[in-house]
């Protein structure tokens, strides 16, 4: 028998014999956010990639660098770059079409909090490509598309309707369910939860939104995007007027679809949430969903 069968047979019997049920079952789910409460107080678990791309933000929080030095380092991470070329000649950032002649030309055109902003997207968009949490894919997807629709909403909101600024409240939009991706990492490392996808999503649900805000600032995160990211998925008044980050991340985030990605259901049935803000940004949803669709191009 070939190694690969014998592994099969071996997961297969696991499942049908070993597999933990009722309150073995809780144990589990209740070790997981043991294990994460851990390492939020310690030292956060992420892959290579993700760790990459977080000192790549902190070395770039040095306000004194100059562009050339910025596009060096940018340019030892080859996907960073490529992306950021890419980006810089997307309409989002050259309406005309006109690309970037090189990498410090298109950093130039961007700013350095976007170069951040993109940096961080690339790594959690390799994360959802690998091996480890494949079992989550169709609900890892859909959540990282939530995400991208709520950046590019922050940013058209931002931009359009307060004196925020755009960039920052993408980067908001983005990391807004930063919590939720890294339960997913960390569910993948726990047989009985990866054959379970929805068991981890319903978990997921309940606590995303504390470990989120906790490991935001474990990694350094503004306090202000910390902020916008607490309690953005519970229900509350819309904003007549949006005034802070806290709004625009809630709005957005409604108009990505909010809470009923956690669901499966379809957003802005009547009377919900989402409806309503359909309604009053009515104006903004072309330019938010042709946003979207840039970004996803670029990030996806």
């Amino acid at each position: 028998m070939s190694a690969n069968a014998t592994n099969a047979t071996n997961a297969t019997n696991y499942e049908a014999s070993s597999d933990k049920v009722g309150q073995e079952l809780n144990a589990q789910r209740f070790q997981m956010l043991e294990d994460i409460a851990l390492e939020l107080a310690g030292v956060i678990v992420f892959p290579t990639y993700v760790d990459a791309a977080f000192r790549l933000r902190k070395e770039l929080q040095n306000r004194e660098l100059p562009l050339q030095r910025i596009a060096k380092m940018v340019s030892l991470e080859p996907l960073v770059a490529t992306k950021l070329m890419q980006l810089a000649g997307s309409v989002l950032y050259s309406p005309d079409g006109t690309p970037a002649r090189d990498l410090t030309a298109a950093i130039k055109r961007l700013g350095v909090e976007l170069v951040r902003t993109t940096a961080l997207a690339i790594a959690m968009s390799q994360l959802l490509r690998s091996k480890e949490i494949a079992v989550f894919s169709e609900f890892t997807h859909t959540l990282w598309n939530h995400s991208l629709k709520t950046a590019t909403a922050a940013r058209v909101l931002a931009q359009k309707l307060t004196p925020i600024n755009p960039d920052e409240a993408m980067l908001a939009g983005l990391v807004h369910d930063l919590g939720a991706f890294y339960m997913i990492y960390r569910a993948a490392q726990y047989l009985e939860l990866r054959i379970r996808p929805d068991s981890v999503k319903h978990i997921i649900l309940q606590w995303h939104e504390s470990i989120g805000v906790t490991l935001l600032g474990s990694l350094g995160m503004p306090e202000a995007i910390i902020n916008a990211s607490t309690d953005h998925d519970q229900p509350r008044e819309l904003p007549e007027v949006l005034k802070t980050l806290d709004d625009v991340i809630y709005v957005g985030n409604i108009l990505a679809g909010g809470h009923f990605i956690w669901s499966g259901q379809e957003a802005g049935g009547k009377g919900s949430s989402t409806s309503a803000a359909n309604q009053i940004y009515a104006e903004f949803l072309p330019e938010i969903e042709a946003n979207f669709k840039e970004i996803q191009a670029v990030f996806v």
